[in-house]
């Protein structure tokens, strides 16, 4: 590992397909390796010149010959993002001209970074802790003004500043409890035990705010998942198309033509939403629309939001049946009620069918959030009053209003170590009321001290970086 982070490391560091490329070496030798490829137009050598300045010149390729004009930015350690010598390349984003400028600096020495690799080397450089290194992917990788806003929040050491105030606090604790133990003959109390408690409360309060705060920011971060269900031949699928304003789903009269889930994600409101497209609910004998019909069923017992799309013309029978499965496993979620192909039906007839739907609601719906205003005569071919249930969505969705700096968790790994500590500190308000012994006490102190240390990357394993990291995208 030591070796590997000796090393000097290249790589792309822009996507592909814009005017420009950007080039990211790092390392010991990486002003050294430029210099051997790079000819400055006027001025110092690139070894001689100050951190943070950008030097035009011409750059060469593996065989001497002339590859681009470029400019080439110096900064010297500590002060880059890697905390290491660092140089960035800017050229023409030519295929071939940042091709021929990696194996360059390959054959001088470099070698291509990892996945991630600039960013865990800022971390191992103490230019950032673990949770805004991880903070970094969620930047690159935010779709929606939300996620982006939760993600610079992390970024810029908010979650981090909470957990040391609560590091702190529980140091505190700890040296009060550990301090009665080095004068336990003396029987001295440095610390009222009732005041202790209280403090606890306090931490667990936090902790737990912390760890709650995971369902909405993990909604926020991937997508708040909004299932589409009904009856086959509904109108699902273009449903889907009409929300995503795309051909997403194969739309077809044909019954039972999505057998499977099918997603498509866009922004409303700043949010991003997951809408999904499931197999129409009905009986059937076939094993292979069977099976989309379970997963239809597991879907919508994930969602947030649910929208259950009728076809006014149906028999009302099977349409009940469907109803029956469906509407108990909406229970405590958003509902819509949508009365689609109102462009081929006449009025009574749609009446009918939105009076037929809340009456289905009513009897099969305990604990449905929903009423009468949530239910809709639409046309999923023509767009009828999609822009009405696109407002729905944004209004059922309720978030929270976060201000800049509030923290909310986003990360799987930050929430498990919140729910250990979470535990820790529970179990030690437990110890403390039962009389136990300080060292005990302390013990689960200092456990939920290591869980957050985790969180920040101050205990971490190799095999927690590497799992970090690999997923990053490389010149990241």
């Amino acid at each position: 590992m030591q070796q590997q982070i000796n090393d000097t490391i290249c790589a792309l560091a822009t996507a592909p397909g814009g005017a420009l490329g950007v080039i990211r070496i790092s390392g010991n030798r990486a002003i050294e390796i430029t210099e051997k490829m790079f000819i400055p137009r006027a001025g110092k050598p690139l070894p001689e010149r100050k951190s943070h300045t950008v030097v035009f010149g011409d750059i060469k390729g593996e065989g001497g010959e002339l590859l681009d004009e470029v400019l080439v930015t110096v900064m010297r350690a500590p002060h880059s993002y890697t905390g290491e010598e660092t140089v960035e390349i800017s050229c023409h984003a030519s295929s071939y001209i940042t091709q021929e400028i990696l194996l360059h600096l390959i054959s001088l020495g470099a070698r291509q970074a990892e996945p991630g690799e600039f960013t865990m080397r800022a971390f191992l450089n103490g230019k950032m802790d673990l949770s805004r290194a991880e903070a970094v992917a969620d930047v690159i990788a935010s779709g929606s003004r939300a996620s982006h806003r939760l993600a610079m929040n992390q970024l810029k050491g908010g979650f981090s500043a909470e957990l040391a105030q609560l590091r702190d606090k529980l140091l505190h604790l700890t040296s009060l409890m550990e301090l009665e133990l080095d004068f336990s003959e003396e029987d001295v109390n440095f610390a009222d035990r009732s005041e202790l408690m209280t403090l606890c409360k306090e931490i667990e309060n936090v902790i737990s705010r912390l760890a709650n705060s995971f369902s909405v920011g993990n909604a926020i971060k991937s997508g708040i998942p909004v299932a589409i269900v009904g009856e086959t031949n509904t109108g699902k699928s273009t449903l889907l198309n009409a929300l995503l304003n795309e051909e997403r789903a194969i739309v077809s009269n044909i019954s039972g033509t999505t057998r499977d889930i099918v997603e498509g994600t866009m922004t409303l409101g700043g949010v991003t939403f997951r809408f999904i497209d499931t197999a129409g609910v009905r009986r059937t004998n076939d094993v292979v629309e069977q099976m989309g019909i379970e997963r239809t069923l597991e879907q919508l017992s994930k969602c947030s939001i649910a929208l259950w799309v009728i076809d006014p013309m149906m028999d009302s029978d099977k349409l009940e049946q469907a109803a029956k499965r469906l509407l108990p496993l909406c229970s405590g979620k958003k509902l819509a009620l949508l009365v689609n192909k109102c462009d081929v039906v006449d009025a009574i007839t749609l009446t009918r069918a939105m009076e037929w739907g809340t009456a289905m609601v009513q009897k099969y719906g305990k604990d449905i959030l929903w009423d009468n205003k949530h239910i809709w005569a639409i046309s999923a071919k023509l767009g009828t009053n999609i822009d009405q249930l696109q407002d729905f969505i944004v209004e059922a969705t309720a978030l929270p209003d976060f201000a800049t700096d509030d923290v909310v968790v986003t990360n799987v790994r930050h929430y498990e170590a919140l729910k250990l500590a979470l535990t820790d500190i529970q179990r030690v308000q437990q110890s403390m009321s039962y009389g136990q012994p300080g060292d005990l006490v302390s013990e689960d102190l200092r456990a939920c001290i290591r869980h957050l240390s985790e969180i920040v990357g101050e205990v971490t394993s190799g095999d927690v970086l590497k799992s970090i990291f690999e997923n990053f995208c490389i010149g990241k």
